[in-house]
């Protein structure tokens, strides 16, 4: 790629254009998180978790896919062409969306459209060949900041399908499609009209010669770390809605208001992160949002529970014979020692799961009741008081949305660290390789919900999907520190 040794006027406004076109074409990469919890919702469609979060996760699958191909394409046709029918064919895919009818006229349409997430790679290599490698990791990061066009989605898309559908109309969900082709027509017009073309010095290369850096192992290292903190954003960006709907049951504006939380501070902190990857390095913004994450996973997988376990109770010293029971005593008379009394309190602490309060903490009762009656005969060391106790923990949603959505902006700072550390290592390969980085992260997007479905139906768990965030998390953490403690190792 030839660097240029400044950045000029023209290379920020291709920077914006390319900001701007990425975020409509990330707003409608991400309709099925909103559209499909809608259909099912309100009983449109009876469709099962699995089939959900398959709908949700295919058009994350094409655009994962398809980020190698146009990435590419890119760097042997520049971004101005391959951009700008990407967008005219996600067009096409809303259209048929609108005339969908059956489960499989959804996949075919989902998939369709879902080409549009392939932009990312477009955009990446589009983006680099415009400004130096020392201002590559922030520009890159404005870039990314397109992100936000989920937040667009999750926080309109429910109040226009709510608006479309006010006539007691069901059907009319089909215009929110078409409104969306036309957004990405109108877009591609615009690109095709304000941007100028520019390939990199890397465009007379062979097929072969390209995608030759896939062969190191830092590649798929790379993509692994961003599997986590792009995939997970990706399928969080979506699973949200339907998490607070069911968790919470909280009406279908009010989770994509939440999702939109998650979604936007992403997407624009990525910039941040950006300028924290040329200032410290890659790999050490990478370090922390990992340990980060990890420890937020682990508060977000505890469920709103309550946990009854046996609890400390009242034994009989002597054996003898009950002969008074009251609310918090049991008498027990021994031949012998005469009269025994055992103490007991009924009650200790009080929790209420339906509480409106908002609790830090887990709450715990302690309960104690007899287990004999007056008369009965007993032995030493028999149970004569049972206890239990409880503990109530009750993932309240402003806490739990609170943590999500500072668990989704450290991945948009992670997002910025993980690509910033690829025009460094290939200059001159930066759109195949960003885009097979970018196909596993998308991979991530489209196999986590589907996981996450699956979870949901082995533990009855909506937290499972968090299970999950924290075991390959810690994995790509391993991963991490392993390449950067052992010099031996590529990094």
């Amino acid at each position: 790629m030839s660097m240029m040794r400044e950045a000029t006027p023209k290379s920020y406004r291709m920077l914006v254009m390319n900001t701007l076109a990425f975020t409509v074409a990330f707003a409608a990469w991400m309709l099925n998180g909103v559209l499909i919890t809608f259909l099912v919702s309100n009983g449109v469609y009876n469709w099962s978790a699995v089939e959900m979060g398959t709908l949700i996760g295919i058009p994350v699958l094409t655009g994962a896919l398809f980020r190698l191909p146009m990435g590419i394409l890119t760097d042997k046709f520049g971004g101005k062409p391959v951009f700008t029918v990407n967008l005219l064919i996600a067009a096409l895919g809303m259209f048929l969306l609108s005339k969908a009818e059956s489960h499989t006229d959804f996949v075919i349409a989902s998939l369709l459209f879902g080409t549009v997430g392939a932009t990312f790679a477009v955009g990446i290599a589009f983006t680099s060949v415009w400004f130096p490698k020392e201002r590559q990791g922030l520009a890159l990061g404005i870039f990314g900041a397109g992100n936000a066009g989920a937040a667009a989605t999750t926080l309109f898309a429910p109040t226009l399908l709510k608006d479309l559908v006010a006539d007691g109309n069901m059907d009319a969900w089909r215009e929110l499609p078409l409104m969306y082709a036309g957004m990405l027509v109108g877009m591609a017009i615009i690109f095709f009209l304000l941007t100028v073309n520019k390939k990199p010095d890397s465009s007379g290369r062979t097929l072969g010669q390209m995608l030759r850096p896939l062969k190191n192992i830092v590649v798929w290292r790379l993509g692994m770390y961003y599997f986590i903190v792009f995939g997970l954003f990706i399928a969080f960006s979506q699973w949200l809605v339907p998490y607070f709907v069911n968790v919470y049951a909280l009406p279908l504006v009010t989770a994509g208001l939440f999702a939109a939380a998650f979604s936007f501070p992403s997407g624009v902190i990525r910039a941040l992160g950006g300028y924290f990857s040329d200032k410290f390095g890659g790999k050490t913004v990478t370090f922390w949002v990992f340990v980060t994450a990890i420890v937020i996973s682990a508060m977000l997988m505890i469920p709103k529970m309550v946990i009854e376990s046996p609890g400390k109770g009242v034994l009989a010293k002597l054996p003898g014979t009950v002969t008074k029971v009251t609310e918090n005593t049991v008498e027990v008379t021994n031949p012998k020692a005469g009269v025994k009394v055992y103490h007991y309190t009924p009650k200790v602490g009080d929790i209420d799961p339906d509480t409106k309060d908002i609790l830090l903490l887990p709450k715990k009762e302690v309960l104690q009741e007899p287990v004999v009656k007056v008369g009965d005969e007993v032995n030493k060391k028999q149970l004569l008081v049972k206890g239990t106790t409880k503990i109530f923990f009750q993932a309240n949603v402003w806490v739990f949305g609170i943590l999500a959505v500072i668990v989704g902006a450290i991945w948009g700072i992670g997002k910025a660290s993980v690509y910033k550390l690829i025009p460094e290592y290939y200059p001159q390969e930066v759109g195949v390789v960003g885009g097979i980085v970018g196909v596993l992260g998308g991979l991530g997007g489209f196999i986590s919900p589907i996981i996450f479905g699956w979870l949901l139906e082995l533990t009855g768990l909506w937290s499972s999907a968090w299970m999950f965030v924290l075991a390959v998390t810690l994995f790509a953490f391993v991963l991490l520190t392993n390449a950067m403690n052992n010099p031996n190792a590529p990094r």
